[in-house]
């Protein structure tokens, strides 16, 4: 296992992983520091019930390695991180001593790593950890915090949406009467909605959470559809914004979008996927580069005087920058947009670098 382990951090770039057991709280837990060159790993803390071990391993993997390159194109001085805590989301009894002993494993890594909020987390888990250990963002604002970084990702989301739209609709450049499929309506996608109803966008949603689909269809309109059949709604743009890998050899026989662009984490398989998404003349939004806008949030917190909301606004509006400046790039290049977006992440990193040895 170590050998492998070895050899999976060397392919892609990592400096770093550690792998935390307590039984005595049910603690298991992986984390990732991908790159620090720009400062320490920053990314939050996903809980889930894995299927098993190397599961968890492979997302803390590849989640920590797109921190780094989401954090780098975001213009902010943080390194790539994730930890993945293999429990179930839903648990009750013994959450506040798992989470306390969770920031105990953070203060062994001194620093390297800093966690936040992420799938299957809250706020007060945070705050479980922060009454132990410092290296630990997305507190309650009530104490200085800059709170769930949810509503920052969605709008980061929307604004790259902006961007999407103005270079593959031409003609209409515009949200206002585009048909978009948002894939998962929980924190993120919820308030993704709130923003596409305000454009005057038309909705349609699955989850699996049955009072999500609810408020969507009451409060906002959206339709309804299963989990299942949102690949086959006729769109303009497909907005995964639930668990990764959802856009595939199978799935993308189904859609009909125009733009890919939502706020899930790792949503290509792999490279093999190119191909396809190109010659369907699908646009597809990095994901890494799109939905920056909890980052950006969290790592205001560590700012002199705490998070300033004018800041985390100005910062966030950024993302349709930058996702311009990636659809432009690949243009230009004329290489896939996850592969620029990849490598101008890189190059800002070997900037630092070469500063660094002078």
């Amino acid at each position: 296992m170590s050998q492998s382990v070895l050899q999976h951090c060397s392919a892609r770039g990592h400096e770093q992983v550690a792998f935390f057991n307590y039984p005595d709280v049910g603690l298991k837990l992986i984390v990732g520091i991908h790159d620090t060159t720009l400062g320490p790993a920053l990314g939050g803390c996903r809980m889930r019930a894995y299927d098993n071990e190397a599961q968890a391993l492979e997302d803390v993997m590849r989640l920590s390695e797109g921190m780094t390159y989401k954090s780098s194109l975001a213009g902010l001085d943080l390194g790539g991180g994730k930890s993945c805590l293999i429990a179930d989301p839903h648990m009750k009894e013994g959450r506040e001593e798992l989470f306390k002993k969770f920031g105990e494993c953070l203060n062994h890594l001194a620093g390297r790593y800093i966690t936040a909020e992420d799938m299957g987390t809250s706020v007060s888990d945070i705050m479980w950890i922060r009454s132990v250990s410092k290296h630990v963002v997305g507190t309650d604002p009530k104490q200085g915090g800059a709170g769930d970084p949810s509503p920052w990702t969605a709008l980061g989301v929307f604004h790259a949406m902006r961007a999407a739209v103005e270079r593959r609709f031409a003609a209409e450049p515009t949200l206002k009467g585009k048909r978009v499929s948002i894939q998962g309506v929980g924190h993120v996608g919820m308030y993704l909605l709130e923003h596409l109803t305000k454009a005057e966008a038309l909705v349609t949603v699955c989850d699996t959470n049955a009072t999500a689909l609810d408020e969507a269809s009451k409060k906002f309109g959206a339709t309804v559809v299963t989990t299942d059949a949102i690949y086959d709604q006729p769109c303009d743009i497909f907005a995964p914004c639930a668990i990764g890998q959802t856009v595939n050899g199978d799935t993308l026989k189904r859609l009909s979008c125009k733009v890919i662009a939502g706020a899930a984490n790792n949503q290509l398989p792999d490279r093999s996927v190119y191909g396809e998404i190109t010659e369907r003349e699908i646009l597809y939004c990095p994901d890494f580069a799109i939905n920056s806008g909890g980052v950006i949030c969290v790592a205001a917190e560590r700012m002199e005087g705490g998070p300033k909301r004018d800041w985390i606004e100005k910062k966030v509006a950024g993302v349709y920058d930058t996702t311009a400046r990636v659809l432009d790039e690949s243009k230009r290049r004329g290489r896939f947009t996850e592969e620029v977006a990849v490598e101008l992440a890189k190059e800002r990193i070997a900037d630092a670098k070469r500063r660094t040895k002078r």
